[in-house]
């Protein structure tokens, strides 16, 4: 009867033993929250298979469009149809300069001072006409005269006439000639002064002090108006078929890069650089006063027809190996990487993909979350 008692009591404690053991692994497995997905790999091992694809978020790749882009780099030039040179008209030697290289001058200011025999010779040269065309006057006064009295013929009285009006061509042509040199004919003066023809900066210079000059000879200095400008681009014979005449292009400054100009294409050269196989584009833009001549600058060419292209979130995109991947959903709920091509990177954590992918395919909103699951 005793041993009968200590066997029902063993079993009895066995049994609340195991009934413990029971609860507790039912609360564990309570607080411990769902399973973790259960990948398994398919035989095609671009295949994952998870036991919960609904934990994974989706997105779908949509279309927009966009006009292609080129981006290419650039140097500011002066407009060469807004050079102006500088001539002298006058053989001498410079006695004062007034203006440097680089220098910003308007349009009249003296630039220099040169002292001229031309000059000199110009001014016997009107002296003696205006001489010549006292004495021809006088003398066809006296003539008219005599020809009232009928002392004189008509023969020389028109012989007297032509004499006066020759005497005031040449006045009129020796005055016309010192006006030309810059001089005024009723106060002579050995010296040509020189003025700026337009508004601009000095952009080329080719005299010193007391250097000679040579009339219509080398040009003193080059005037250059850089209200508008060039901005000349080396564009790869590859690219060529991107840019086109009258494209828009859009202008940034290395030392300006937070600021945009516009320009329109000029001149595409149809001679290519044989070293770098490059052609030269030629890009006007108008100048607000910060381009100077020789700035680098990047210039961004823009076609006129826009293309449909494929966007998904950046999140979507693994980065592998030198290589851009997705993880695309199948319709038997499995998910596929996918090798695609990205493009530049849009607003709002969009990233353009150029191919690879096309739009409404439903794709891991988040491929890093998917990729550690693999992994583990």
């Amino acid at each position: 009867m005793t041993c009968a008692k200590y066997l029902v009591f063993a079993l009895t404690c066995c049994v609340a033993l195991g009934l413990a053991g029971c609860g507790q692994e039912k609360g564990n497995a309570a607080s411990a929250g769902p399973p973790p997905a259960q990948v398994e790999q398919e035989q095609d091992g671009s295949v994952i298979q998870v036991d919960h694809p609904e934990q994974f978020q989706l997105a779908a790749a949509t279309a927009y469009a966009a006009t292609p882009e080129l981006v290419v780099t650039g140097v500011v030039s002066p407009d060469i149809s807004r050079n102006v040179p500088v001539v002298s008209l006058a053989s001498g030697r410079v006695v004062d300069i007034r203006a440097r290289l680089g220098d910003t001058v308007q349009k009249g200011q003296l630039l220099l001072t040169v002292r001229s025999d031309d000059v000199s010779g110009g001014y016997s040269d009107y002296r003696k006409a205006v001489a010549d065309e006292t004495l021809a006057s006088a003398q066809l006064d006296r003539a008219r005269d005599l020809y009232t009295h009928g002392a004189l013929s008509v023969n020389d009285l028109q012989i007297a006439q032509d004499a006066e009006e020759k005497a005031k061509v040449d006045v009129e042509t020796k005055k016309e000639h010192l006006n030309l040199l810059g001089n005024d004919p009723d106060k002579p003066n050995g010296v040509v002064e020189i003025h700026a023809p337009i508004s601009g900066v000095i952009t080329d210079q080719q005299v010193t002090n007391a250097a000679g000059v040579q009339a219509l000879g080398p040009n003193p200095f080059t005037i250059s108006d850089l209200s508008q400008v060039w901005v000349v681009c080396d564009v790869h014979e590859n690219n060529l078929p991107d840019v086109r005449m009258g494209d828009l292009a859009e202008i940034r400054l290395n030392a300006y890069p937070d600021q945009v100009f516009h320009g329109r294409v000029s001149n595409i050269s149809s001679i290519l650089d044989p070293n770098i196989r490059t052609a030269k584009v030629r890009i006007e833009v108008r100048n607000p006063g910060l381009m100077r001549v020789g700035m680098f600058v990047t210039a961004k060419f823009r076609g006129q027809k826009a293309d449909m292209h494929t966007e998904i979130p950046a999140t979507a995109i693994l980065h592998l190996h030198d290589r851009d991947w997705v993880f695309v959903a199948t319709p038997d709920k499995k998910f596929k990487r996918m090798e695609i091509k990205s493009g530049i990177t849009l607003p709002s954590g969009m990233q353009e993909v150029v191919s690879g992918l096309a739009p409404g395919e439903k794709i891991i909103q988040n491929a890093l979350v998917l990729e550690n699951s693999v992994e583990q």
